[in-house]
């Protein structure tokens, strides 16, 4: 088939809205997945420690995507460490910030995986906005596991001058009305390349499970 008739093809297939295109490239365990022309972005979601960073950025390598960090981007744009910006503008402040650049990342066409602040997907739409643009996974992890992941970590403004794990269980309690929504709930204890794999085996069979 020429060049000409397969744009022919293409094009009425899109006019006629019966069109389905599926790429897969595997190589050395990679793929990426076009479906309708279109790839999704992927918001992670959790806890602070869940791993959102760390599985945000094996995920994006693995399948072909961008990689953003809400935190990262918004410290570097206020050239302010979070904790920073909490404690000099306090927590209001600061959710304005990541509301604006969770629009800013959404409005944008670069299909990307997203790892947001622990609280972001908890304040105005946010999660709404989340669903409705591409697909929530929420890193589902114990307060206890995650205490011995970060017990050291400055720069986690809401558990500092507090017990970790009984500030992070009231957290989880407080926060599950909203990470409960996401559209892929997963056991965030495995290790990275055991959540990074699993996660690509449901996003390549298109199995939203909760």
């Amino acid at each position: 088939m020429n060049q000409y008739l397969l744009c022919l093809l293409l094009f009425i297939l899109q006019r006629l809205k019966f069109y389905k295109i599926v790429l897969e490239i595997r190589k050395h365990g990679l793929f990426f997945r076009l479906s309708g022309l279109d790839l999704k972005k992927i918001f992670l979601i959790g806890l602070p420690g869940s791993g959102k960073s760390t599985i945000g950025k094996l995920l994006a390598k693995k399948i072909g995507l961008g990689y953003t960090d809400l935190d990262e981007v918004i410290a570097s744009e206020m050239n302010q460490r979070i904790s920073d910006i909490f404690a000099d503008c306090g927590e209001p402040y600061f959710r304005e910030l990541e509301k604006n650049q969770l629009y800013l990342q959404i409005a944008s066409q670069k299909p990307q995986v997203i790892s947001c602040g622990g609280g972001t997907p908890c304040f105005f739409d946010n999660m709404l906005k989340m669903n409705s643009n591409g697909i929530t996974i929420f890193l589902d992890v114990s307060a206890i596991a995650i205490v011995q992941r970060i017990q050291d970590n400055e720069d986690r403004p809401l558990l500092k001058n507090e017990n970790l794990l009984d500030k992070l269980t009231r957290l989880r309690a407080d926060r599950m009305e909203y990470y409960s929504q996401a559209q892929i709930i997963t056991d965030g204890h495995n290790t990275p390349i055991e959540q990074v794999d699993h996660l690509i085996k449901i996003l390549e069979d298109d199995t939203y499970s909760k």
